[in-house]
């Protein structure tokens, strides 16, 4: 009975701020896995090859991804703790705000462009890690170099987003996402297929659309923050300021969540390596089911951002207890959403494979992925709401790096390995093995929260 109390705290005012802070997030969250499911079902109608190329040159392109959200989510770290500070010392907060969105400008700017080098000079090497097999080859090859300016622009719209959203502002961004999507459903439309006169672009096409729907999701974006946005103030001026004297503390709390999100991201495009030596239908079946996978985990990803949000802002009005008792808030929810996305995998798995034209036996390994995907969430969503959201904004972010990486290097992709080549296990218990780092840091996280070691002290400027 104790245990649900401090799992599912009397506090309603609580639950109110999850809510509004989660639900834009997810539909947000929802609408750019929207995007991608988009180019997954349009290729997808053009074969197999085709879907197993973009699906592979994607996972690069993923890793540009999730290195973007360490830097964001890790300036967001300093930027809730820093709101929340505005009561007691309004001045210091104010540039420590400015000085941490400056720093985080720069370095996502300056990953993009590595990105893009890369992409330009060294394609085929990108597209050889994956699938040595000369067709899915040449095919990533055409996606990854329409590909290259969307670094810049996805890098951009992605951090400053996760700015405003640090701060309360969530509708705008859910709100240019929409427009977004649209617009990409049309260009794809017209660009794959070849439409009102334009040529049939395919794979090309698909990467023009979503380029196309970045470049407007970066101008409203990034242009609401620069010129509009009254609540942090930030401007073209302050991208030359001057942030030595915050960059130490920068770097002991934000490099950490990049770096273990940047590590995370290598491990996970190893799993994709292995995957890709798996064959064309492991590598066909695993693209259907990592988009219903995204899709099911939405809202616990919302969760996930707003614990890290409201964590941080508590913390910044210099309440610890109170910030305890919403730990153990954030992980009853984990465990609640984490049984509902389960189900839901369960309940839209048979639609979503019948959706896609692919063969018998690509349709039984999907199969499979979607059964090991269901026990896999259970756990997920637990320990993505604790990693993510609430040790994250707690600042616990160097012993979070250190965790991550060992659950998934030690472990995971051992596993996965030895399963998938030395037994040639089915494609379930390969699935399993390659996600067993979730489960484990489940528990781990769980044992961490309690402890309470995960609660830092930050300073201003």
């Amino acid at each position: 009975m104790n245990l649900l109390k401090k799992l599912f705290i009397d506090d309603r005012s609580f639950y109110r701020k999850v809510l509004t802070l989660s639900l834009p997030i997810a539909l947000q969250s929802m609408i750019a896995i929207g995007v991608n499911m988009l180019d997954t079902i349009m290729v997808g109608s053009l074969g197999e090859a085709e879907l197993s190329a973009t699906s592979l040159a994607n996972s690069f392109i993923s890793i540009f991804h999730i290195f973007c959200m360490g830097i964001g989510m890790g300036a967001s770290v300093l930027i809730s703790r820093y709101w929340g500070m505005k009561s007691s010392e309004p001045e210091k907060a104010d540039i420590s705000l400015k000085k941490t969105i400056c720093i985080m400008l720069r370095l996502v700017t300056f990953l993009a462009a590595l990105f893009a080098l890369g992409t330009f000079f060294f394609p085929n090497g990108i597209m050889q890690m994956y699938d040595p097999g000369e067709q899915i080859v040449e095919l990533g090859i055409v996606y990854l170099r329409y590909s290259i300016p969307t670094y810049f622009f996805l890098g951009l719209s992605l951090v400053c987003t996760i700015a405003l959203r640090s701060v309360g502002q969530v509708n705008l961004p859910l709100i240019v996402s929409i427009g977004a999507f649209s617009i990409n459903l049309a260009a794809n439309y017209v660009l794959i297929f070849g439409k009102f006169g334009f040529p049939a672009m395919g794979v090309a096409g698909a990467a023009l659309g979503t380029l196309i729907s970045r470049i407007f999701e970066t101008a409203i974006i990034c242009g609401y923050l620069i010129f509009v946005d009254k609540k942090i103030g930030f401007r073209i001026k302050h991208i030359l300021m001057k942030t030595k004297d915050l960059l130490g503390e920068y770097i002991k709390i934000s490099i950490p969540v990049l770096v273990s999100d940047g590590i995370l991201a290598l491990g996970n495009n190893a799993v994709a390596m292995v995957i890709g030596r798996l064959g064309q239908t492991f590598v066909a079946a695993n693209a259907i089911t990592s988009v219903t996978q995204q899709m099911s985990t939405v809202v616990i990803q919302g969760v996930s951002q707003s614990g890290a949000i409201v964590t941080g802002q508590t913390l910044g009005e210099g309440d610890k207890e109170k910030t305890m008792k919403q730990g153990y808030g954030f992980l009853g929810l984990g465990i609640v959403l984490g049984i509902i996305a389960s189900a839901c995998v369960l309940i839209i798995s048979s639609i979503v494979i019948k959706s896609y034209n692919v063969t018998a036996e690509t349709a039984q390994t999907a199969r499979q992925l979607m059964n090991a995907i269901s026990i896999i969430l259970l756990f997920q969503a637990t320990n993505s709401i604790m990693t993510k959201g609430v040790l994250r904004g707690g600042g616990d972010t160097i012993m979070l790096m250190v965790a991550d990486n060992i659950y998934l290097w030690v472990l995971s992709i051992p596993l996965g390995i030895v399963a998938g080549f030395v037994f040639h296990m089915s494609a379930f218990w390969i699935y399993m093995a390659l996600k067993f780092d979730q489960i484990a840091k489940a528990f781990w996280c769980v044992l961490r929260l309690r402890s309470g070691k995960w609660i830092k002290k930050i300073k201003t400027v």
